[in-house]
């Protein structure tokens, strides 16, 4: 049953209470009680109403002055492209990727140069003994760097020992899912430890300028291990990916409230460590005149734009003939399969291509896993290639995306594209017809797949 209530509210600091004091038991003011009019409520919503009682907030324009805050840079260039140009002052950064990938190898030689360079660094381990890491930084050449090392796992203790001393500049924490508050119960790497001891490390590096790092496992789905929410707390989201197979890494920023997403930086794992790759394209291309191998069928050249850097990629096709009767296999590496079904199904309907009764082998040479629309035209062509058994010259490169109608549209960035196939030494390419910018180039402009067909077909 409704009942009328009666409130008594501190008009210094907003303290609600159900009967009148002379002093405020919330901010200790004298006097400042007052009796207000409430309406009549029930039980439950003057329990539970939050639309008073509260603390007023002062609000500001979007036109006021603000200052674009100042980033530190961490010495490995590609680290930082993947950052948006460094690390910014009291923002959380969250790093995943598969185990053994390199994240605490990187971490620790970004770690051991900001170091060097005069910055405070403080880097706490929580599965690994500090022996362990003083050793691996011996083997990276970052043995005399003035890192602040500890091997601990408890929150209080951490933030204890930071709260003692000048804030560092730079704090990792590896790795989240090892930390444990002690203010709720559960075993570390549980959802509610990981955002309790994740929320209270973020409010330390926003209160005290230190930019933290974390490190977090991931699941076998790639996706990082724990809470989605941990994800929407940080201010960057960095994945690192490769395979053990082969010798590159790369890191991709797919959340960063201080710069562009989808920005990567390449690095290739070698005896020192992780060493950054200034031409990544070098990594992805194979070098057919090296080998003596000439021009060969189904080798294609895509140019990727991977962020806002263009790389070189190979993607190669095989066709195999089989005879009447027998089920065809179709086989991706490194693009998607229903991307690849749709090409097949406009070139047997627009261009009068058979690949029933074939088997279609489809790769990405070096390992690396592309989504830009603008490799339709290159598997087109190499698919075309293989099929008739007619190279596509050594010198060529190929992009453009394919309609279900056969037309070849325009992609983003092509200018981009072409610029760098120029600097690689590329000479010509089959672009869109809507592409204007040549890039120093022989540019070949199809409209159709057909016409890309009949140019290819010998």
């Amino acid at each position: 049953m409704a009942r009328a209530a009666t409130r008594y509210v501190c008009q210094s600091c907003g303290a609600v209470s159900p009967r009148w004091a002379g002093q405020c038991g919330d901010c200790s003011a004298w006097n400042t009680i007052q009796q207000e009019a409430a309406a009549v409520v029930t039980a439950f919503s003057a329990k539970h109403s939050l639309s008073s009682g509260g603390r007023g907030i002062g609000l500001t324009g979007l036109d006021d002055d603000v200052t674009i805050p100042a980033r530190a840079t961490t010495g490995i260039a590609e680290l930082d492209r993947a950052l948006g140009g460094g690390l910014v002052a009291g923002s959380a950064v969250l790093i995943g990727g598969d185990p053994g990938i390199g994240k605490s190898t990187l971490l620790l030689q970004a770690a051991g140069r900001m170091a060097l360079s005069g910055v405070r660094v403080a880097y706490i381990s929580g599965e690994e003994a500090a022996d362990q890491v003083r050793l691996r930084a011996r083997r990276l050449g970052m043995a005399k760097a003035p890192v602040a090392l500890a091997a601990a796992t408890s929150v209080r203790d951490i933030l204890t020992t930071l709260n003692a001393g000048p804030p560092p500049g730079l704090v990792v924490i590896d790795s989240i899912q090892t930390m444990h508050s002690d203010t709720l119960e559960g075993a570390p790497g549980t959802v509610s430890q990981v955002r309790a001891a994740a929320h209270e490390l973020i409010r330390y590096a926003k209160s005290s300028g230190a930019a933290l790092v974390l490190v977090g496992h991931v699941t076998k789905d790639g996706q990082i291990a724990g809470p989605r929410v941990l994800e929407h707390m940080v201010d960057t989201v960095l994945y690192f990916e490769g395979e053990r197979s082969h010798q590159y890494r790369i890191l991709r920023a797919v959340k960063n409230r201080f710069g562009g997403t989808d920005e990567i930086g390449v690095f290739a794992m070698g005896a020192d460590g992780l060493e950054e790759v200034a031409n990544p394209s070098s990594l992805f291309l194979t070098d057919r005149e090296g080998n003596g191998m000439g021009a060969v069928s189904g080798a294609v050249v895509f140019p990727a734009l991977e962020g806002t850097r263009p790389v070189l990629v190979e993607i190669q096709a095989l066709v195999v003939r089989l005879p009447s009767g027998a089920t065809p296999r179709r086989a991706v590496v490194g693009w998607d399969s229903a991307r690849l079904a749709m090409i097949l199904a406009v070139l047997e309907a627009r261009c009068g291509l058979s690949f029933s009764n074939c088997e279609v082998y489809l790769n990405v040479a070096g390992g690396l896993r592309i989504n830009d629309p603008a490799a339709d035209l290159a598997v087109a062509a190499a698919l075309v290639s293989a099929l008739t058994e007619a190279p596509v010259g050594a010198d060529t490169v190929v992009f453009g995306e394919i309609a279900l109608s056969g037309e070849v549209r325009g992609v983003g960035h092509a200018a981009l594209r072409l610029k760098e196939a120029a600097k690689l030494g590329f000479a010509a390419a089959i672009v869109p017809g809507v592409v204007d910018a040549s890039g120093g180039l022989r540019t070949a402009k199809v409209r159709t797949v057909g016409a890309l067909v009949d140019r290819l077909r010998p």
